[in-house]
């Protein structure tokens, strides 16, 4: 196992009885994940990071208590001291490789289960007490979008601007997400409605974990949470389709009867822009990496 960011001192006391050499690791934007058999280690990898553990696991908690279906990771220990660490719960399963949706059965089966997914989020976005503590960020791609031109533009090429300035013009054409809806018309809610909801913010294949039963996968779990906030389905959708392809995405709106022009432009927009969002958290983390990868395609 290669451990360059970990102290496996701290590792055995977190994982007793562990080997470590054998523990899967999952490195992400912002956090390096060392599973063990019953509980996992978020390691932080920048200081920016670090300080966002306290608000992870209060959101977390809060997770754990809607009915969404599936596992969420609960908080169980979180550092005091300097060395950063957040010890949560383990949700079961694995996430699907790329060619799982090829199988026409099984990715009919999968679709099914992100559509209960997606509703049971969206059902909870109408609640009061969550939209209280998951707070709807007004202006959500304006203050995007700002926050590009006045932090990244000075690192584009000027053909980089360009396409930077066309991706961003598209967000900033999206509906503001309706938070003035009562709880009541949420029985007949439809997703393809810019409604608040509660949205995961990578919905993508590496964070949604399955178990595989006779043959067919069930949804077991999700995980990192870092970015949920109250919002507009879309953006979970374009993950989903930036993770399985259009041929996918076409399933999951048919099935969700969501399949209209209107939402796959929301979807076309926030996908276009995650370049971008990759490349400006990293730059406000101090990423190097991150950032250089974020903005490859807006340098040459």
């Amino acid at each position: 196992m290669d451990m360059p960011q970990m102290n496996p001192a701290l590792l055995s006391r977190l994982l007793p009885g562990a080997e470590l050499e054998v523990l899967e690791v999952h490195q992400g934007q912002c956090y390096q994940v060392v599973v063990g058999a019953d509980r996992a280690v978020c390691l932080p990898l920048t200081l920016a990071a670090a300080a966002r553990l306290p608000r992870r696991a209060a959101t977390l908690h809060i997770l754990a208590e809607l009915d969404l279906g599936v596992c969420t990771p609960r908080p169980l220990s979180m550092s005091d001291a300097e060395e950063a660490w957040l010890v949560l719960s383990r949700v079961p399963g694995a996430p699907l490789g790329f060619g799982a949706v090829e199988n026409s059965e099984v990715a009919e089966v999968i679709a099914t289960q992100y559509v209960r997914l997606l509703t049971r989020l969206a059902k909870a976005g109408a609640d009061d007490g969550t939209r209280a503590v998951l707070s709807v960020p007004e202006g959500r791609w304006s203050r995007f979008a700002g926050e590009v031109r006045a932090e990244l533009y000075g690192l584009m090429s000027d053909d980089g601007r360009l396409r930077a300035e066309r991706e961003l013009a598209a967000v900033e054409r999206l509906p503001e997400v309706e938070t003035g809806i009562d709880a009541a018309p949420w029985d007949d809610v439809r997703l393809g409605d810019v409604l608040p909801a509660v949205v995961h913010g990578d919905l993508g294949a590496e964070n949604v974990l399955w178990e595989w039963i006779d043959g067919l996968p069930r949804l077991g779990g999700v995980v990192d949470w870092d970015q949920v906030t109250i919002g507009d389905q879309a953006e979970d959708l374009a993950a989903i389709a930036a993770s399985f392809g259009t041929d996918f995405l076409d399933r999951v709106l048919r099935l969700g009867g969501w399949d209209s022009t209107e939402v796959r432009d929301r979807i076309a927009a926030i996908r276009g822009t995650f370049a971008l969002q990759q490349a400006l958290m990293a730059y406000q983390d101090e990423d190097e990496a991150q950032l250089d990868d974020g903005l490859a395609g807006y340098r040459g």
